[in-house]
């Protein structure tokens, strides 16, 4: 029992981790990466498209990239996706090819991203706090139920804290690394 609750406990906080890794993947620091148009979509026959799924993307240099639409007839759809998306950047095209050139960030809007990236490491913490209270909760439960002793009680909390606490570094990490990302020119 206690076993499922630290498991259950674990694999949640690892997936809060995990959102706060991909929400910051789609962070535009002054380095392009293909994850920036991952959440695009594209008007294709009557639904909507993810990007890579209707055109190559990939990497022009540390600065640009390079978006190849499978059909000709996509290009346009393509830019207006792009264009409408929240990722300020406007396509160049040449031919069948679309360009996204990332210019560099502003030092104010560096320290801006520097402090949704905190924001954003927060809420995430906030995340992994929300499951240690459950976690705690149902320890309470069961020794409410008498299931379980007070010794395992407090040796069960002992060690969801230290989970909290590890994936609190976690997190604290995550948004270091992207933080000095961002900072760097």
């Amino acid at each position: 029992m206690l076993n499922d609750i630290k498991n259950d406990a674990q694999t949640r906080m690892g997936k809060s981790i995990d959102s706060l890794r991909h929400s910051l993947t789609r962070l535009r620091t002054g380095r392009a990466s293909t994850a920036l148009v991952d959440g695009i979509k594209v008007p294709y026959y009557g639904s909507d498209m993810p990007l890579n799924q209707v055109a190559t993307v990939a990497l022009g240099d540390s600065r640009s990239i390079i978006i190849t639409p499978f059909e000709k007839t996509l290009v346009a759809p393509i830019e207006k996706a792009i264009m409408a998306s929240d990722i300020g950047i406007t396509p160049n095209t040449a031919g069948t090819t679309i360009r996204l050139n990332m210019p560099p960030l502003t030092e104010e809007r560096r320290r801006e991203l520097a402090k949704h990236v905190a924001h954003e490491g927060e809420e995430a913490k906030i995340a992994i706090r929300n499951v240690r209270r459950d976690a705690m909760q149902q320890v309470k439960d069961l020794l409410k139920e008498k299931l379980i002793t007070e010794d395992d009680e407090r040796k069960a909390e002992d060690e969801i804290q230290k989970l909290t606490d590890r994936f609190v570094k976690d997190v604290d990490a995550v948004v270091k690394t992207k933080e000095e990302e961002l900072m760097a020119l």
